[in-house]
């Protein structure tokens, strides 16, 4: 039986029923909409969220569960007798690792452990599937965290979008950056570099942009997940591309929910890469 329970947040993007079959605990943050406030779900319960995000001019916030969500979390775990690690999005995009670390506290410190993963979607799946992994063949929850750290240092996000709309909203570009960026077809490419979200280029076409982010994989890749907004027929399309070019690398598409996809918006791909 495990004795280390992971816990994770809905930015990591697993199926609920994966979730569910691995004994993940998953803690969502919340989305404010359109009035409303609903926490984050699970892929496949996206589609509504983004259809009213296209036909309105609002633009949604989000934030990072509760404390005592966490706290609720972690006692289930402690109750049964198993020890804690719960690997978190990056630190520099949300408040989720303060929520983590605060609960920790208030609950036992002794037995939890906080990781900031640096990092976000499929990445952050990767890390917390290797915690579950490793935690099943007995190691400590020292080495686990070890692992994960030596991990996440070989790993990268890099994204570009079918509009720069979403940008603009998000406060990402200004009116008129966006305005001649449209005229031009020029896409940005985003990467996340020390935790954080930044520009690291920019393409005339979404379909050079993506070259330029698949030459930015390594050849000695071992996972790529294809992160997309609403965009399952151009994931496929590049799945089937990657895996002629890196025969050795398991490839796999993931949906990016409304509190990452929000803001690059819908039709938006990229590649969550790790080595």
């Amino acid at each position: 039986m495990r004795k280390i329970h992971i816990v994770t947040d809905s930015t990591a993007y697993f199926a609920k029923e994966d979730s569910i079959k691995k004994n993940i605990g998953i803690v969502p943050l919340s989305v404010h909409f359109c009035g409303d406030v609903s926490k984050e779900g699970f892929p496949g319960e996206f589609k509504d969220f983004y259809e009213k995000l296209e036909n309105t001019k609002e633009f949604p916030t989000t934030s990072q569960p509760a404390v005592g969500d966490f706290a609720c979390a972690y006692k289930r775990a402690l109750e049964i007798g198993e020890e804690v690690i719960a690997i978190v999005i990056s630190s520099e995009l949300s408040g989720t690792y303060n929520s983590a670390r605060l609960a920790a506290d208030m609950v036992d410190e002794e037995k939890i452990t906080v990781i900031d993963s640096k990092t976000s979607a499929g990445n952050l799946k990767l890390l917390v599937e290797k915690a579950v992994q490793l935690s099943e063949q007995g190691f400590s929850r020292k080495e686990i965290e070890d692992e994960i750290i030596k991990q996440r240092e070989n790993m990268s996000i890099n994204l570009t979008v079918d509009t720069l709309e979403y940008l603009k909203r998000g406060g990402r570009l200004s009116n008129t950056t966006a305005f001649i960026g449209t005229l031009l077809n020029i896409k940005p490419v985003i990467g996340l570099v020390d935790g954080r979200l930044v520009s690291v280029g920019k393409e005339r076409g979404k379909k050079k942009a993506m070259e330029a982010i698949i030459s930015m994989v390594p050849d000695n890749v071992k996972r790529i997940s294809i992160a997309h907004v609403q965009n399952d027929s151009e994931a496929q399309q590049y799945k089937n591309e990657l895996e002629k070019r890196f025969k050795n690398a398991i490839i796999t598409i993931d949906e990016l929910g409304p509190v990452i996809g929000s803001h690059i918006g819908p039709k938006a791909i990229g590649l969550c890469a790790s080595w």
